[in-house]
């Protein structure tokens, strides 16, 4: 449980310093790409080895995967930027969130593992309370619900392959699992840079390179906790755990206002974390 806890304040830090960044950062291509830089440092510090690529059984799978991590990494962020380009805010917002479903539900139908009726329940009131969390305000219905579903299902994917290295992967390649995870990103990302003449300023640099750290940790931290529990109550727990770790932030160091619709989705999160871990 230490693990997810740890990935849950990582996660709520990511959304925090992107919040603090909005005021200073030019362009958000090359923020992304120095985040992917820290974290593939990070990655390469925490394996204790200096080879990209070390002789070892097991590790053309964490190459596999992790690459594919790294192309759903940057795939569900343009996905995002498009969806809410066409839907405004609050409906991409909802769908990845959604996300949370698809390593859900993929663990119980690949994995085979056990959904309780209280655990069922408690996934259950963590999307409805994403819903009322993310619903209302004013919305744009220019998209098609097509894009919406692939940010979904990529959010999701992208999620998922920690899961899937849990049960694929050899244990002792889980630091290079990441690096090349946030090293694909990373290229894929510099290269979009480039074709967008994205210029490199120093408040770019060093919001990126911050956003990196907790970024790295939230990943690390979330592989370590399904190595712990079951990834019915990590995915749903560490997805609604986070808009509250997030929502309290926004009161304290913002003074954001809490309306009465995200008070109720706030106490539905918390009977859903109680669900889920019964």
């Amino acid at each position: 449980m230490l693990y997810l806890l740890l990935a849950l304040l990582s996660s709520a830090c990511i959304t925090v310093l992107m919040r603090l960044s909005e005021r200073y950062r030019q362009n958000p291509g090359s923020m992304l790409s120095m985040n992917y830089l820290m974290c593939s440092l990070l990655s390469l510090l925490f394996s204790g080895q200096t080879e990209l690529f070390p002789a070892g059984e097991g590790l053309a799978t964490a190459l596999w995967l992790g690459g594919t991590g790294g192309v759903l990494f940057l795939g569900s962020f343009l996905l995002l930027q498009w969806n809410v380009s066409r839907n405004g805010v609050a409906l991409p917002a909802t769908f990845m969130k959604l996300g949370v479903l698809v390593p859900t539900l993929l663990s119980v139908l690949l994995f085979g593992e056990k959904l309780t009726f209280l655990r069922a329940l408690g996934i259950g009131a963590a999307v409805a309370a994403i819903l009322l969390m993310q619903g209302g305000g004013h919305r744009e219905e220019r998209g098609s619900l097509g894009g919406l579903v692939l940010l979904l299902l990529s959010g999701g994917m992208a999620d998922a392959m920690s899961k899937l290295y849990e049960e694929w992967g050899h244990p002792a390649w889980k630091d290079h699992f990441l690096l090349y995870t946030f090293l694909v990103a990373l290229v894929l990302c510099t290269v979009l840079c480039l074709v967008r003449r994205e210029k490199l300023c120093l408040r770019d640099v060093l919001f990126g390179l911050g956003l990196g750290i907790p970024n790295y940790l939230s990943t690390r931290f979330l592989l370590l906790a399904l190595g712990q529990l079951p990834a019915v109550v990590v995915f749903p727990t560490f997805s609604v755990g986070t808009i509250v770790l997030v929502t309290l932030a926004g009161l304290i160091l913002f003074g954001e206002k809490l309306p009465g619709r995200k008070l109720l989705a706030l106490g539905i999160i918390l009977a859903a974390l109680v669900l889920l871990n019964l």
